[in-house]
């Protein structure tokens, strides 16, 4: 069909950066916290997708950890998109501070 399919995940249903500086928790780590939110979601969005029979999901992440996630690197995801496999993004852009 020629689409391209692409997922950008959020994870404030597990964790919210902004909101935990509030009660204490120094801005950075709740960001990098959230940021660890979204690889989760990733990593659960990517297994329901696999269990509908779609096999050919990618996970990548701009924080570094291999052992579960790509690590994202622009012309990567875009060749992945390029041979059909639907990409998953996770943990942000990996900077702290920078949110939506």
């Amino acid at each position: 069909m020629g689409v391209e399919v692409a997922v950008v995940i959020g994870g404030g249903n597990i964790y919210r950066g902004m909101q935990a500086a509030s009660s204490g928790i120094d801005r950075v780590q709740g960001d990098h916290m959230g940021m660890l939110a979204t690889v989760i979601n990733g990593l659960a969005i990517q297994s329901g997708m696999e269990s509908l029979g779609m096999k050919t999901t990618r996970l990548l992440s701009a924080i570094k950890m291999e052992q579960i996630a790509e690590p994202f690197i622009r012309r990567r995801a875009v060749r992945h998109l390029e041979k059909g496999r639907i990409v998953i993004f996770g943990a942000g852009t990996g900077n702290p501070y920078f949110h939506h």
